[in-house]
Order: C-alpha cells, then sequence, then structure tokens
C-alpha cells in the first residue's frame, strides 16, 4: 500500500509527498501535528498538513534565515527567534562564540518536544547552556523588551492559524522597539511566486521602521514553487555590503551558506524587484 500527503497551496497547485511511515500524529491546542518518513526528504515535521521541514533540505533555509544576518553584526549577543520551534535556528545561530543568549519563543510547546524526540539532528542545540526556552505568544513576549535584542529572527509558519499576527505592522514596530540601537530584524516572508501580497506587505511595513530594508532569495526545493524570500530591517549595518569573516564561516563547516551565496542573494530578480516597488 502506498501512502501520500497531498499538500494544497492554491485552487491550481499542489505538491504529493510518498510517504513510508506516519511517525507521530496528534492535534495540539493550535494545530494538527505529524512527523511523517518521507520517500525522499527523510523525517518531516507536518504542521496542518504542510510540510513545515525535512531532514534533507533543512539546511538550506535554517543558514539562509541566521548566516546573512549574524554575519553582518559586529557582535550580535542577545538573540530572539520567534516560532522556529524546531530549533534549527537556533543551531544556527548558537554557532557564534559571541552570542551570550538565544532566546527562543515557541507558542506550541508541542512542537518542541515533538522535535526534541523525532528530529534530534534539527533540535540538538536546545539544550546549549545560552538557549532559553519561552511557551508563549511571540506577539506579547516582545511587547515587553526594549532596546535589549542585537537580532531579532521571525521563523514563522504562513500566517494562518497562531502566526497570523507575526506579520502586521503593530509587530513589526515591536519588534523594533525591543531591537538594540545597532539592531537587525529577518523574517522569512514567503514564496515571491505564490506570497507576492505576503511578500510586497513585509517590506513595506519594515521599511517603515528601518532605515536599510533588504529582501534575500534561496532556493528550497520542498517549499511552495522552489523560490523563498527572506526580508531583513537594520537600524545601522546593510547586510547587503557585509562581508562574512572567512575563519568563522571554516570553523563552521556549514553546507550550504559562504560568501559567493551572501553576495548573491541580494541580487533579484526583475519580477521581484517589481514587487518591491
Amino acid at each position: 500500500m502506498e501512502f501520500w500527503l497531498n499538500e494544497k497551496h492554491s485552487e491550481g497547485y499542489s505538491v504529493n509527498w510518498k510517504f513510508t511511515e506516519t511517525i507521530h500524529t496528534e492535534q495540539t491546542s493550535y494545530q494538527h501535528l505529524a512527523v511523517i518518513n518521507t520517500m525522499d526528504f527523510g523525517k518531516a515535521l507536518v504542521l496542518d498538513g504542510l510540510v513545515q521541514t525535512t531532514e534533507k533540505d533543512e539546511f538550506i533555509y535554517h543558514e539562509m534565515i541566521v548566516h546573512p544576518i549574524l554575519m553582518s553584526h559586529p557582535n550580535p549577543q542577545k538573540v530572539l527567534v520567534i516560532g522556529g520551534g524546531d530549533g534549527g535556528s537556533i543551531r544556527e545561530v548558537v554557532k557564534y562564540a559571541s552570542v551570550q543568549q538565544a532566546d527562543l519563543i515557541e507558542i506550541d510547546e508541542n512542537v518542541i518536544l515533538a522535535c526534541r524526540k523525532y528530529l534530534p539532528e534539527i533540535s540538538c542545540a536546545l539544550t546549549d547552556k545560552r538557549v532559553r526556552l519561552f511557551i508563549e505568544d511571540g506577539l506579547e513576549f516582545v511587547k515587553r523588551k526594549q532596546d535589549y535584542y542585537d537580532i531579532v529572527i521571525v521563523d514563522s509558519s504562513d500566517p494562518i492559524g497562531p502566526a497570523e499576527g507575526l506579520y502586521t505592522q503593530e509587530f513589526y514596530t515591536d519588534i523594533h522597539q525591543a531591537l538594540k540601537p545597532e539592531g537587525i530584524l529577518v523574517a522569512q516572508t514567503g514564496s515571491p511566486l505564490f506570497n507576492k501580497e505576503l511578500l510586497a506587505a513585509a517590506n513595506q511595513r519594515i521599511s517603515k521602521l528601518f532605515p536599510i530594508t533588504e529582501t534575500y532569495l534561496t532556493a528550497i526545493p520542498t517549499y511552495t514553487g522552489g523560490f523563498w524570500t527572506f526580508t531583513l530591517g537594520s537600524k545601522k549595518y546593510d547586510p547587503a555590503q557585509a562581508k562574512p569573516g572567512k575563519k568563522l564561516l571554516k570553523a563552521m563547516n556549514l553546507k550550504y551558506y559562504n560568501e559567493d551565496i551572501h553576495k548573491a542573494c541580494f541580487a533579484l530578480p526583475n519580477f521581484v524587484r517589481e514587487l518591491l516597488k
């Protein structure tokens, strides 16, 4: 017998995943959660029927949401990750010796528990002594912080369900206030093909607050359409002009991100430039 997960993204586009085993499934207080073993991409975390991360290509997303930003800050010490309960972004953050505190805010504790148990390669850094876990709403958490973080990473799912409020002007304003005078925000902003309105709105809202706003690209095979965007807001440093440290990169032994990728990811296709006008 064959098992297939049908991941519907629009009325005319869906992705079919062949999987061999359902490892875990539950209905949490916020969403349906499953861990499955796919035929081509290894184990995958699935929330409300949508694949969030897989063993085979997760490194692309997690390296690209973290390193272009942390490499651009001269001394990132306090980092906040909102969402990202799988632990992949935290894993990349704590590779920096300068980081003294890495806070992870996840509204659904069951995501953390499931990933710790079934996806240890991704969640392995959650036990790092610099990591602090907070099980609460990121929207409310950032309201209580002023001039505190060097970096804020919004590692959210799509703007539905528990992640819906993580794309609003109010939320970005609260993050701006939570950042230090040299702080940088980065958020995943979806597919430039399937999430045009989301990307354009996020870029516009962030640019109202930060003097430096950039959108950059990567390619993630398991995400909608392949293309994926991140949008940053910086109070001082321009990541598009930053030069990653060669010694630091060599010590990290990354799978995807490097000096050339850093420079290239800020080169946008014309259709993306048009979206951001």
